[in-house]
C-alpha cells in the first residue's frame, strides 16, 4: 500500500498547484462592427468572420 513517508507541507503542495489556476479567455475587437469576440469564432453581433458575413446575426 502507497504510504507517505513524511507529510508534505502546505508550502509544498500550494507550490505543486500554482499552475492550475484557470487563464482568463483572450478577446478581440470584430473587424467589422467593433464588438469584442473570440478569435477564430463568428461574431455573435453581425455574424461576419474573416472580412466577409457567414451568418445572419438573428440565428447567432
Amino acid at each position: 500500500m502507497a504510504v507517505p513517508k513524511s507529510k508534505i507541507s502546505k508550502s509544498r503542495r500550494n507550490q505543486r498547484r500554482a499552475h492550475d489556476s484557470l487563464a482568463a479567455g483572450s478577446y478581440h475587437e470584430c473587424s467589422n462592427c467593433g464588438e469584442l469576440k473570440r478569435p477564430h469564432h463568428v461574431c455573435a453581433a453581425c455574424g461576419h468572420y474573416d472580412g466577409r458575413e457567414v451568418a445572419d446575426a438573428e440565428s447567432i
